[in-house]
C-alpha cells in the first residue's frame, strides 16, 4: 500500500467515516440485529486494507485448535468464481475456492474449510452439515456485523499501525480505530524479532487497550523453501552465488523481498496485484525473466499464497524444476504464545457443550 495520500479525498474520508459509524452505532444499539450461535466462533480480522497477517494467524489457531477441537474454518473466497456455501477439499481450485481457503485447505486436510460470502448462512450451513464441529474460524470477518463472534481477534501491521492510519479513500481504515474496542485480543503482526522493550511500551501506549482485552507481537517466521513441484532442495548456502526470480501477487510483498535479498544476491521483481489470477501468457514473462539472471545457481521464489495459483498454470513445464516457495508461519515475541494459547483454547473449552442456536 502507498503511503502517499491525496488530500482531496480527504473529504471523501469524512463522509466514508460517517457512513461506517452510523452502521456501527445501529448495530452497537441493536437497531440492527446481530446473530450470536451457541458453538464457539473465532474471527480474525483488521480493520485496515491490505495484508495484515490474516491467513498464518488463522492458520496457527487451525493447528493449536485441531489438536482438541473438530475445526471448521469459514472464509469468503474471495475472487473465487463460485457461488454460495461451498466445502473446500486439496482438490478444489482456486476458481471454486480462492486461493487462500484453498491453501488452508491443502495444509490442513483434517480440518473443515468452507467459503461463502453470507457468513450467517455458512455458519448455520457448517452447524446443519458438520454437527460435529466444535469450534469456527471465521477469516477476515471483522467487519461482518452481521454476526456477533464469541472471540475476535484484531490484527495490526507493525508497519502501518492501524493508530497512525486515517479513513478510505483518505488512508486504509475501513472503520473507525475507535471500533478495535469490539476485540477479545490485539495481534501487532509483523513485528522486528528484535523489537525493543521500549518500543514495545511505546506502541502498547499508542494502542490504549481497554482492560478486557489482550495485547500480543507476532513477528513472521520464513520456513524452510519447498518445490512448488517434483524438484530437489534448493541451496541457498552461498547468497553470492544465487539469484532470484521473485514473483508475488500479495498485498504487501516488502516484507518478502527484504527477506529473500538475504539469501540471494541478485533479485528480480516481478510484481502483479494482490489476488492476481496469473495468466497463461504470464508464463512467457516469467521464463524470459528467470533467462535473465546472470547468477550461476538460481530459482524462481514465490510466497506460499502465490504458488497455489502459479501451481494452476499449465504452461509452466520448463521451469517447473526451478520453482519454490517459502512456507510462512508466526512466532509470538516476548514468550506470549503460551498465554496465548491458553486464552483461546480456554475460551473454546468453556463454551464448546452449548447446544442452542440463536439468530
Amino acid at each position: 500500500m502507498s503511503d502517499r495520500r491525496n488530500f482531496l479525498l480527504y473529504p471523501v474520508s469524512l463522509i466514508y467515516g460517517f457512513i461506517t459509524g452510523f452502521r456501527n452505532f445501529l448495530y452497537n444499539t441493536k437497531i440492527l440485529p446481530a446473530s450470536e450461535f451457541a458453538i464457539p466462533v473465532i474471527c480474525i480480522g483488521n480493520i485496515t486494507v491490505g495484508g495484515t497477517g490474516k491467513t498464518p494467524h488463522t492458520e496457527y489457531l487451525t493447528e493449536l485448535l485441531q489438536k482438541r477441537f473438530k475445526v471448521a474454518v469459514l472464509s469468503r473466497g474471495y475472487k473465487r468464481d463460485s457461488s454460495g456455501f461451498k466445502v473446500v477439499t486439496p482438490a478444489s481450485t482456486v476458481s471454486e475456492a480462492g486461493d487462500e481457503p484453498l491453501q488452508i485447505a491443502r495444509k490442513f486436510p483434517d480440518a473443515l474449510v468452507a467459503v461463502d460470502r453470507n457468513r450467517k448462512r455458512g455458519i448455520k450451513t457448517i452447524i446443519e452439515l458438520f454437527p460435529e464441529t466444535e469450534v469456527i474460524l471465521l477469516d477476515d470477518a471483522f467487519q461482518r456485523r452481521q454476526i456477533t463472534p464469541g472471540f475476535s481477534i484484531l490484527l495490526s501491521d507493525f508497519g502501518r499501525l492501524m493508530t497512525r492510519d486515517c479513513m478510505l479513500p483518505y488512508g486504509n481504515l475501513r472503520e473507525s480505530v475507535s471500533n478495535m474496542r469490539r476485540a477479545n485480543a490485539i495481534i501487532v503482526t509483523k513485528s522486528p524479532t528484535d523489537i525493543s522493550p521500549m518500543q514495545r511500551r511505546l506502541i502498547m501506549k499508542e494502542i490504549d487497550k481497554a482492560p478486557y482485552q489482550n495485547l500480543f507481537f507476532t513477528s513472521v517466521k520464513y520456513n524452510c523453501p519447498e518445490p512448488l513441484f517434483k524438484a530437489k532442495k534448493p541451496d541457498f548456502s552461498n547468497p553470492s552465488l544465487t539469484g532470484v526470480l521473485l514473483v508475488t501477487g500479495i498485498a504487501n510483498p516488502r516484507p518478502f523481498k527484504d527477506y529473500i535479498q538475504t539469501v540471494a544476491t541478485e533479485v528480480v521483481h516481478l510484481q502483479y496485484p494482490d489476488h492476481y489470477k496469473f495468466k497463461e501468457e504470464d508464463a512467457a514473462t516469467i521464463s524470459e525473466s528467470f533467462t535473465k539472471l546472470k547468477s550461476p545457481v538460481k530459482y524462481i521464489v514465490t510466497t506460499e499464497k502465490d504458488s497455489v495459483r502459479l501451481k494452476e498454470l499449465t504452461n509452466i513445464t520448463d521451469l517447473q524444476n526451478s520453482i519454490y516457495y517459502f512456507p510462512i508461519g508466526i512466532d509470538f515475541l516476548n514468550d506470549y504464545k503460551n498465554e496465548f494459547d491458553k486464552l483461546v483454547t480456554n475460551y473454546v473449552r468453556k463454551n464448546r457443550r452449548k447446544d442452542r442456536v440463536s439468530g
